[in-house]
């Protein structure tokens, strides 16, 4: 039996997002956004769900701020949804909109939670994609204008602040990959998107500063490790491509003022797409953040194959336990990838903004025996322990999610809370893991 012991000062948290729980979709002025829209696009999501409803948190905050209390938690990472702020992306403010997370941060802070506010997790005014999206940059002046009403709305009340969630997914993923909103397929888009989140997350960094607003700013991208199935060099420089396109493409330009370059001659040989920088881009993107959220689930043993995907790289099924979504349990990227960030952008502060599994169990008997999801959460615990003991400079870990909610394109089928959410009743039950990250956090240790 070993004990893993968390520095004093340790941080513990749980984090959601507008569109997954909120639900009141078409309430108190909100406008449609880019998943609304996804959502309801047949053959886009899993048996055609959509947030509509959700976890119905928009309603039931003082219930979920009453199970965090119980938790024990210091942060609560939630995301405002633009549209409910701006239904038309700029303009007129909706003040009911507004009401609802003054209401909610309230009465975080009444139980002694610290909340920590994504500006963006993806669910773009629809108005604004009709222009262009963030392939249109008056997208980033919109989202600067955005920002600014939320630091002076809530400056003393918020003081951990997150501009942009996992840009290669709003960029990549969205864009060029075509799973999530809005849903299309062109490389030389997700590049420029990615670029041009790059350039609002520095613009919003600027006014935060500017305005002198209390508190933190950083933003928290997505990582992935994926480890080198021999000593071969070829099979080390495909894992070095696509791990960078996780990691580097959005940390060079932020910490570094340049993208990674050997990615850039990788990109335009690959795809022809190049990259697409205004005059003081780079400038406005290279600001000082005081933290980095790392949002960390899986990674791989790969190898190099020729004219195999983007990267001539294959994925290696190596044996790996897999959640219920089939995501590879890999804990020890989750140690190199933290070590890598140190170790390649210095003593930042780090965050561990989302990481978790999804495990689908059910209630039996009124309660949720989700015993793979505890031996998850272990095993990642010990590497980011062992991330601590190496140096990186990690303050506090917030779990992903609070409450089983909308998957994305996976709809309701996937479930990654440490609360099970039944979608008819909305009823809240407290699974296995929930009662062990409790006792986590209240004895800052675990046996294993």
């Amino acid at each position: 039996m070993s004990i893993i012991q968390f520095p004093k000062g340790m941080k513990w948290g749980v984090a959601t997002a507008s569109y997954q729980i909120e639900g009141a979709a078409n309430k108190d002025g909100r406008g449609p956004s880019i998943w609304d829209t996804f959502a309801k696009t047949p053959g886009k999501v899993v048996n055609g769900d959509n947030g509509d409803v959700a976890c119905d948190s928009y309603h039931r905050y003082k219930e979920d701020v009453e199970i965090m209390e119980d938790l024990g938690v210091d942060f609560y990472r939630f995301s405002v949804a633009w549209p409910r702020i701006f239904p038309d992306g700029t303009g007129e403010v909706n003040k009911e909109g507004l009401a609802y997370y003054h209401r909610l941060v309230d009465e975080l802070l009444e139980k002694g939670i610290q909340p920590m506010c994504t500006l963006y997790h993806w669910d773009l005014p629809q108005v604004l994609q009709d222009k262009g999206g963030w392939d249109n940059r008056e997208t980033i002046e919109a989202f600067e204008k955005y920002a600014e009403l939320l630091f002076r709305e809530f400056d003393g009340k918020i003081k951990h602040w997150i501009t942009i969630n996992e840009p290669w997914c709003v960029s990549f993923l969205s864009n060029f990959i075509g799973a999530h909103a809005p849903g299309l397929k062109d490389f030389q888009l997700g590049m420029n998107v990615a670029h041009h989140l790059l350039v609002a997350h520095g613009k919003a960094v600027i006014k935060f500063r500017k305005l002198g607003i209390e508190g933190e700013i950083g933003y928290a991208p997505n990582v992935e490790w994926n480890e080198p199935y021999s000593d071969n060099q070829k099979d080390i420089d495909a894992c070095t491509r696509a791990s960078a396109w996780f990691l580097d493409w959005f940390f060079d330009p932020v910490f570094k003022g340049s993208y990674p370059e050997f990615l850039v001659n990788w990109f335009k040989e690959k795809t022809g797409a190049a990259l697409k920088i205004e005059d003081g881009d780079m400038e406005i993107i290279n600001q000082p953040v005081d933290f980095v959220g790392i949002n960390y689930y899986t990674g791989s043993v790969s190898r190099y194959a020729e004219d195999e995907g983007l990267f001539d790289l294959e994925k290696v099924d190596a044996g790996y336990l897999k959640t219920d979504i089939g995501w590879n349990i890999y804990p020890e990227g989750f140690y190199h990838i933290l070590k890598k960030i140190s170790d390649n952008y210095g003593d930042i502060p780090i965050y561990i903004t989302e990481n978790g599994s999804c495990y689908n169990d059910e209630p039996e008997n009124g309660r949720v025996r989700d015993t793979g999801r505890i031996e998850y959460l272990k095993k990642h615990l010990v590497s980011l322990q062992r991330s601590l003991e190496s140096g990186v400079n990690i303050k506090g870990y917030l779990t992903w999610s609070l409450l089983d909610n909308f998957e994305w394109a996976e709809g309701y089928t996937m479930r990654f809370g440490i609360v099970h959410v039944d979608y008819r009743t909305l009823e809240r039950t407290k699974k296995d893991s929930y009662y062990w990250y409790k006792q986590t956090i209240a004895n800052n240790f675990f046996e294993i």
